[in-house]
C-alpha cells in the first residue's frame, strides 16, 4: 500500500483509508460488532493505517467499535474523529444542531480520547462548520488541544474557502474532508486550488457515490427503513434512473480495464492529486479487498482524459443531500 502525506507537518496515511460510519450507523442497522472487528484488522493487514470515525456516528458507538477493534494496532494507525454537533456528552443523546463553543470542543475531545481508547487523537475534524462561532476560536481550541498533547493534527469537513484560509492562518489544518467523486466534482472549482496553495490534505468520503458507482444499486433498489439514503434527493428513483448513465461509463472503461466500476472510480480520485486519500467505506471483505486493488490500477493521462470528457457530457440529476442536511453546509 503507497502512504500519502496530508498537510505540511507529515501527516503520514494510506492511500486509501477506511470510513468506518457504516459500520454502525447511518446506512442502516448496525452490523455485527465481532465481524467489524475482524473487518479492520483485515484492512491493517492488507496496509490501510487510516480509519474515520466520529462522535455523533451512533453518537459514539462508532467510535467505541473503532476504538476497541484498532487498540492492539493503535502504534501503526492514523485515527480520525470528529466534534461539532450538539450532542450532550454524559447521556450521548443528539440534541440536534451544531456546537462548536471552546468549551464543549474540548469536552467532546475528553469523551473521544476515552472511547477510541488512546491517549491522542491523529487528526481532529471540525464536522461542519458552526455559523455561531468564529473559526478562529474554533482553530485556537484545537490548537490548544495539540499543545496539551491531546490531538496531533487540525481538519475541517465540508468548510468553503473563507474558513479554510482563516483556520489555517490560527492553526495548520492538515486536511479538509468533503464529498468529492464522479458525481460530485464541485471542490474542483475553487477548493481543490486553495488546498494546493496552503498544502492541505484531501480526504473524499463517499468517494463511490454512497455506493451508487459501483452499479449495485439501479432505480429498483430498496434500502433499509433506517438508511439515510431514503432522505437523499439523489437516490429517489427517479433521479437512480437518470444517473445510470454515469454508472454505464465507469462500466464500460473497467471492461477494458478487467476492473470494476469501484476501482475506476478510486483510480480516477487517486490520479487526481498526490495529496488526496479517499476514505470509502464497507462491512464487507470482499468489497475491501476490491477496493484496495484500485491502489494498483494505473489510468493513463488518455484513460483521464476520456473518463472526463465522457463525464462532462452527463448532468447529475438530484441534490446530494435533503434541504435540513444542506443548511449545514458551509460554501
Amino acid at each position: 500500500m503507497n502512504k500519502r502525506t496530508l498537510g505540511r507537518n507529515g501527516l503520514e496515511v494510506s492511500a486509501l483509508g477506511l470510513g468506518c460510519m457504516g459500520m454502525s450507523f447511518g446506512l442502516g442497522p448496525a452490523a455485527d460488532k465481532q465481524e467489524m472487528s475482524k473487518l479492520m484488522h483485515a484492512a491493517v493487514e492488507r496496509g490501510v493505517t487510516f480509519f474515520d470515525t466520529a462522535e455523533v456516528y451512533g453518537p459514539f458507538a462508532n467510535e467505541e467499535l473503532v476504538g476497541e477493534a484498532l487498540a492492539p494496532f493503535r502504534q501503526q494507525v492514523v485515527i480520525a474523529t470528529k466534534f461539532g454537533f450538539d450532542i450532550d456528552q454524559a447521556t450521548g443523546q443528539n440534541l440536534g444542531g451544531l456546537n462548536s463553543r471552546p468549551e464543549h470542543i474540548k469536552q467532546v475531545v475528553e469523551g473521544s480520547l476515552k472511547r477510541l481508547r488512546t491517549d491522542v487523537i491523529d487528526l481532529l475534524y471540525q464536522h461542519r462548520v458552526d455559523p455561531n462561532v468564529p473559526i478562529e476560536d474554533v482553530a485556537g481550541a484545537v490548537k490548544d488541544l495539540i499543545q496539551a498533547g491531546k490531538v496531533k493534527h487540525f481538519g475541517l469537513s465540508e468548510a468553503g474557502v473563507d474558513v479554510i484560509r482563516r483556520a489555517h492562518a490560527v492553526q495548520p489544518v492538515a486536511a479538509l474532508q468533503s464529498e468529492y467523486s464522479l458525481w460530485w466534482r464541485e471542490p474542483e472549482q475553487d477548493i481543490l486550488p486553495v488546498l494546493e496553495e496552503l498544502g492541505i490534505g484531501f480526504v473524499p468520503f463517499s468517494p463511490l457515490g454512497k455506493g451508487f458507482l459501483t452499479g449495485k444499486i439501479d432505480e429498483n433498489t430498496e434500502f433499509d427503513k433506517s438508511d439515510f439514503r431514503n432522505t437523499v434527493p439523489r437516490f429517489s428513483p427517479e433521479a437512480r434512473k437518470a444517473n445510470q448513465t454515469l454508472v454505464d461509463l465507469l462500466g464500460r472503461i473497467a471492461q477494458e480495464k478487467n476492473a470494476t466500476n469501484a476501482q475506476i472510480a478510486l483510480a480516477w480520485l487517486l490520479a487526481q492529486k498526490p495529496w488526496i486519500a479517499p476514505i470509502p467505506g464497507t462491512t464487507k471483505l470482499h468489497r475491501l479487498e476490491e477496493n484496495l486493488g484500485a491502489t494498483s490500477l494505473q489510468l493513463t493521462a488518455d484513460d483521464l482524459r476520456e473518463i472526463d470528457a465522457a463525464a462532462a457530457q452527463i448532468t447529475v440529476q438530484g441534490a446530494r443531500y435533503a434541504e435540513a442536511q444542506q443548511k449545514m453546509i458551509n460554501r
